[in-house]
């Protein structure tokens, strides 16, 4: 009992601190470590790719996926944490907290109260399961863009007709695929049954798809268009930062 009471006070006290009094210290940690690794596998990601393709692709994915949900439970943190200073200064002008009163109350029972108002901790579970994510999906994406680099070749007389191919097929074919593997995967990770995943997608899909069709095609014909095969994957999951921190906020969303 003493060690786990130590233990949630440390995450406690280190979940706490703010920088500058709003972006939170523990979440800034974990995203320089996450950049630090960016900058070790850019630096070396020709050779890395030469000597075993599918790995690098696997673990660059990973690590790109795991800045993308530490962006966004980096959001999540900021907005509730303005949020609750909203409310608390608005609480405090005309009521007494119980907890305020109850100054003789164990550390244990004061800070662990059920609708505590410290900002929500950095879910590491949740960051597993984006970069494991990243990671196992990453070879099939390879695939697929090797496939459609195959079918769809582009020369120098033919360049503008194959990209578009390209773009049509994956956004017709492999992102609603994508979408439902994500969002059916994610929750299957979280615990959740047969009827989780049909809510979820009953909710999420449609929306998250219509919001793909927004966004997703003008990238990838850059994609498809300009960058080699071996950094098509790089380029995607780069570009995509922001919209896996959509996907992150998306699904972890009620």
């Amino acid at each position: 009992m003493s060690w786990e009471l130590n233990r949630r006070r440390f995450v406690r006290t280190v979940n706490e601190k703010f920088i500058f009094g709003r972006i939170p210290l523990l979440h800034t940690i974990v995203l320089l470590i996450e950049m630090a690794l960016v900058a070790r596998l850019t630096a070396r990601f020709n050779s890395y790719y030469d000597e075993r393709p599918i790995m690098t692709m696997m673990v660059t994915n990973a690590v790109l996926g795991g800045i993308a949900d530490t962006v966004a439970q980096t959001i999540t943190s900021v907005r509730l944490r303005a949020n609750r200073k909203t409310d608390g200064l608005s609480k405090r002008a005309d009521t007494i907290e119980i907890t305020d009163l109850d100054r003789k109350s164990s550390y244990y029972e004061r800070d662990f109260l059920p609708g505590q108002q410290g900002p929500p901790p950095f879910d590491f579970e949740r960051l597993t399961r984006f970069m494991a994510y990243g990671f196992c999906m990453a070879p099939v994406q390879f695939k697929w863009f090797k496939f459609l680099e195959r079918i769809f070749p582009i020369s120098k007389t033919s360049a503008f007709g194959p990209a578009m191919k390209r773009v049509a097929f994956d956004q017709f074919i492999f992102a609603p695929f994508g979408l439902a593997v994500f969002f059916t995967t994610m929750t299957v990770a979280e615990g959740g049954g047969r009827r989780a995943v049909s809510n979820k997608l009953r909710d999420m899909y449609i929306p998250t798809l219509k919001a793909n069709f927004i966004v997703w095609p003008a990238v990838q014909i850059v994609n498809f268009r300009l960058m080699p095969v071996q950094f098509q994957l790089p380029f995607v999951s780069t570009i995509g930062i922001a919209w896996t921190a959509y996907l992150s906020l998306t699904n972890s969303s009620d």
